[in-house]
């Protein structure tokens, strides 16, 4: 596409996946120009591109759904408590349809370059095929899990068979049918579709650096009678992940790990383990996560259950997480995963015990052999949370880059704002939280703020130093005491070499977050100056 003359915009949001979607919803609504760049030829965002067999929620379809719209809510019917990818991307599809949104989106534009005009207070904004806008607001709805991350494995390029990321799944089915596959990485995603690679190919190998805590996920289809009770449930549902800290159903339990006997203590951890999704996570001993002890008490219950579903007590071994607590990292919510290892055509590779040396054109070489193989899939995760962003060349006052403004880890107001970047808006997962109840809360907020602007015949809004230093110190203080902050994941950067080390999110849950969105807005936006 060559050069055009660019479109003018009030706000242009980049990402049409869940949060986009409703971020133009919201300033439609508002009568605003506004526009969604979209790097894919579909709508969707993470349901659009993470298409591999076995994909789906891990939080209950009930409360992942948008809660904006009574109609929606009623037309739309779930056919499975944990929905899978097709369905959740037909999701987004009817949402889009629903409300009117395709004529605001504009396919495959990926944005390459946003540079602030001081004079001006716009934003100059370019794809990769050429397009151009010129906005007011530029708002980043690009995802948390969104960049991929590819590993530093020498001879990738050199493999002769299939290769793919499980991001970047191919649109039409794969046929594993007598072949020998491995795959790299035994993360949430590879966890999901280990499983379905096994009973579909010859023969996979599993390339395992470190083990994680799975947990059943229990998923079941929703009969007519369950659709029926869900939707005259939704308030009661919606109201109760406003309630929690990380906007699931599931609550704590008010007791701590020791305040029981080693019975009851037992009997507690069955009833959860038996109850669907995030229940063995959320919903347990509300020590879980401060308290050492009481974790190692629950990772031995798991470790347990591990070797009960796992025949060769070697391999049972090598899947038992044993150097960082439960909770720490995601919690993979699995099905069958632990008996696809006792398949005669599964076997797992510990690559902690011999590493992976290099991609050969024959497959995968470690320190101890070379596994030949007709197809590799890259299950090796994601550039979290800031990735998306800093692959932009995004330059705001004085010429500064993303880059630069982060080069000792992300700095943001709210998680949505950052020092010298005016009329900027991040949207990628500011709370750790049930992805889409936080999603609305600061789709809505940024709506209200924009309104507000105009109402007041404001040009430009950027978050104060002082406003971002203090946000930044509290951020840092709620993990101080959590279990998860001593441990290398990527909520923190740590899977990408030389990233700086960071919580990537907001640790004090979604109603403190939504009391500081309420301060902001009760006292005209003290945290930002205005002009």
């Amino acid at each position: 596409m060559s050069k055009s003359a660019p479109e003018e915009l009030d706000a242009l949001v980049i990402g049409a996946g869940v949060t986009g979607l409703y971020q133009l919803y919201c300033l439609l609504q508002r009568g605003l120009r506004v526009k969604i760049y979209e790097a894919g030829d579909g709508v969707g965002g993470t349901w659009y591109w993470n298409r591999y067999p076995g994909a789906r929620f891990d939080s209950e379809s009930v409360s992942y759904a948008y809660s904006f719209s009574e109609e929606l809510l009623q037309e739309w019917d779930w056919k499975e408590e944990f929905s899978g990818q097709p369905e959740n991307e037909q999701y987004l599809n009817f949402m889009a349809d629903k409300f009117e949104l395709r004529p605001h989106i504009r396919l495959g534009e990926r944005v390459k370059s946003a540079i602030f005009d001081e004079t001006a207070n716009r934003w100059d904004v370019e794809t990769e095929s050429g397009r151009r806008a010129r906005t007011q607001h530029l708002i980043a709805a690009v995802g948390i899990l969104s960049a991929t991350h590819m590993p530093d494995i020498p001879g990738i390029a050199d493999f002769a068979g299939e290769s793919f990321h499980t991001s970047r799944w191919p649109a039409d089915p794969v046929d594993f049918a007598g072949k020998r596959v491995g795959v790299i990485g035994t993360g949430a995603t590879a966890v999901q579709l280990i499983p379905h690679v096994a009973e579909a190919c010859g023969h996979l190998t599993v390339f395992q650096r470190t083990p994680n805590y799975c947990a059943p996920l229990r998923n079941a289809q929703i009969t007519p009678k369950r659709q029926a009770e869900i939707k005259r449930s939704y308030p009661e549902i919606f109201e109760r992940c406003n309630q929690t800290v990380a906007g699931f159903i599931h609550e704590p339990d008010p007791r701590a790990t020791f305040d029981v006997g080693p019975e009851e203590r037992e009997a507690f951890y069955e009833e959860i383990w038996a109850q669907p999704g995030f229940k063995k996570w959320f919903g347990n001993f509300k020590d879980l996560m401060t308290n050492p002890e009481a974790n190692e008490e629950y990772c031995k219950f798991v470790r347990k259950k591990i070797r009960e579903r796992v025949d060769d007590p070697a391999v049972a071994e090598k899947l038992c997480p044993k150097d960082h607590y439960f909770g720490a990292k995601r919690i993979p919510l699995e099905t069958d995963y632990y008996e696809t290892y006792n398949r005669d055509n599964v076997l797992l590779v510990d690559v902690r015990e011999a590493p992976i040396e290099r991609i050969t054109a024959k497959g995968v070489k470690t320190a101890d052999a070379e596994y030949e193989l007709d197809v590799i899939v890259y299950a090796t995760g994601f550039d979290a949370v800031t990735g998306e962003i800093t692959r932009i060349d995004l330059r705001g006052v004085d010429g500064q880059t993303i880059q630069e403004r982060w080069a000792e880890g992300p700095r943001t107001y709210m998680g949505l704002q950052t020092v010298g970047f005016p009329n900027f808006f991040i949207e990628n997962g500011a709370v750790f939280c049930n992805f889409t109840r936080c999603a609305e809360v600061t789709a809505e907020f940024v709506s209200r703020c924009i309104g507000y602007l105009r109402e007041k015949g404001y040009e430009r809004i950027e978050a104060t130093p002082e406003a971002e230093e203090g946000w930044t110190k509290h951020a840092d203080s709620l993990i101080k005491n959590m279990l998860r902050s001593d441990v290398n994941t990527w909520f923190f950067g740590s899977n990408i070499p030389g990233k700086p080390r960071a919580f990537l999110f907001y640790a004090g849950g979604g109603p403190a977050y939504r009391e500081k969105c309420a301060h902001e807005e009760a006292s005209g936006y003290e945290g930002f100056a205005l002009s």
